[in-house]
């Protein structure tokens, strides 16, 4: 039977670094959670919490409450990652700021440890830049929730390990989610087609031609999507969504480029479900109004 790491990092627990640990940690490992600052770990440990609660409540997990959150501990400290088989960065998608996060949890590892990114477009060879052991590296895509979606991208770099892809899928299927693998190529297989049709659609609201509701519709009931392309922009962030189409745009070309609509939205703070308000409106509970 495959079985995740004993033991798992997670450098960030925003809102994707919980949802990682919460996966790990409800399929069996002990998990060590590392963010910048006092109050920031305090708040991981609570988002982990209240998502092990519901999980608990909803009949998902067998174990206690207690066991599960006897196996997290969360630390400014990267020290902490000694021992780890496994650290999942995921802290947010900035080049500079992932590629030193990962430069310095690499340096608390075993050399038999795997080190994996959750980033949803940035290369891997780039960021592997700083690495002493790049073959130990690889890409771990989840997605937002983590906790309720089916899927992991799995993403090898020209100078990842054979035996990354293998172990990886091991540890999806563990995680009770599927695994594709994809090369390491500008915003993979997701983010790219994700993006697509979600630019499209923003241009289409910014050109008038329906409004964000009725666009929506036109997929989910026309075409079987359980989401619609502009309430999923809000559920991933637009400022997320801004910065994959930014990067997507250098990397690939123009059919990227963010449209107006996009960069004002941002620019005002409507960042979607996570600021109240985006392509709709949310209330404080994150249901759409």
């Amino acid at each position: 039977m495959s079985a995740v790491p004993e033991r798992v990092g997670v450098l960030g627990g925003g809102r994707m670094g919980a949802g990682i640990a919460h996966a790990f940690l409800t399929s069996g490992a002990a998990v060590v959670v590392v963010e910048q600052k006092p109050e920031w770990a305090d708040a991981a440990y609570e988002r982990i919490a209240a998502s092990v609660r519901t999980s608990i409540a909803r009949g998902a997990v067998d174990e206690s409450e207690s066991d599960l959150l006897g196996r997290l501990r969360v630390s400014t400290d990267k020290s902490v990652f000694a021992g780890a088989g496994l650290v999942v960065e995921a802290v947010p998608e900035d080049f500079a700021l992932k590629s030193t996060a990962l430069a310095e949890a690499e340096q608390q590892l075993d050399d038999g440890a795997w080190l994996a990114t959750n980033t949803s477009s940035l290369s891997l060879a780039r960021l592997a830049g700083e690495l002493a052991r790049p073959e130990r590296f690889g890409g771990l895509h989840f997605f937002n929730p983590v906790p309720a979606s089916a899927l992991v991208e799995i993403v090898v770099a020209e100078a990842t390990s054979p035996d990354y892809a293998v172990q990886a899928a091991e540890w999806v299927q563990a995680l009770g989610k599927t695994a594709i693998t994809v090369r390491d190529s500008p915003g993979f297989a997701s983010s790219r087609l994700g993006l697509a049709i979600a630019l499209e659609a923003m241009r289409m609201v910014e050109e008038g031609v329906a409004d964000a509701a009725d666009i929506d519709a036109a997929m989910t009931l026309g075409y079987r999507h359980p989401v619609g392309p502009l309430r999923t922009s809000d559920l991933v962030g637009l400022d997320v969504r801004l910065g994959i189409a930014r990067y997507l745009h250098e990397t690939i070309g123009p059919r990227f480029e963010p449209p107006q609509i996009l960069i004002d939205l941002v620019a005002e703070g409507a960042l979607g479900r996570k600021s109240g308000r985006g392509f709709f409106d949310y209330d404080e509970d994150g249901a759409a109004r």
